[in-house]
């Protein structure tokens, strides 16, 4: 999705600042906190402002764009894959992985009394293998 043409269906004015928001974590493969695209966007856009940041992600959240997770202990990081799946974090870097929702079975979750699922995911952790350290997760949008 263009960046221009989200703040345009949201009514909020396009600027750079935004827009290379916008561009950033709508196509990275990472699971980045509010401060890693801050740090990210810096680059391109020194004049950038946190709150910018702030209210861009939560615009996105707002719009069903993005999901925010909570995957690392008391962080929360934005999540641009919006399809069903699962996650793995490695314990040595901390790297959030996305894992295909076919490669987990899951079991049960009608049978779990007195709650109503509307979803789940599986959130695996340890350390990632040699062979996992070449496979890269597909990208989403461009």
């Amino acid at each position: 999705m263009d960046a221009i043409q989200v703040l345009a269906e949201n009514g909020v004015r396009p600027t750079p600042q935004r827009i290379a928001v916008i561009e950033y974590v709508l196509n990275t493969e990472a699971h980045p906190t509010a401060e890693e695209v801050l740090d990210r966007v810096r680059g391109s856009c020194p004049t950038i402002s946190r709150a910018t940041v702030y209210n861009t992600l939560n615009l996105l959240v707002k719009q069903g764009l993005l999901r925010t997770q909570v995957l690392r202990e008391g962080i929360v990081v934005f999540d641009p894959k919006l399809e069903p799946h699962h996650h793995f974090v490695d314990d040595r870097t901390g790297r959030i992985y996305d894992v295909p929702w076919d490669a987990i079975e899951v079991k049960g979750e009608d049978k779990v009394e007195g709650f109503k699922v509307r979803e789940y995911q599986v959130v695996l952790r340890g350390e990632v293998g040699k062979k996992s350290l070449n496979r890269r997760s597909p990208r989403r949008r461009k």
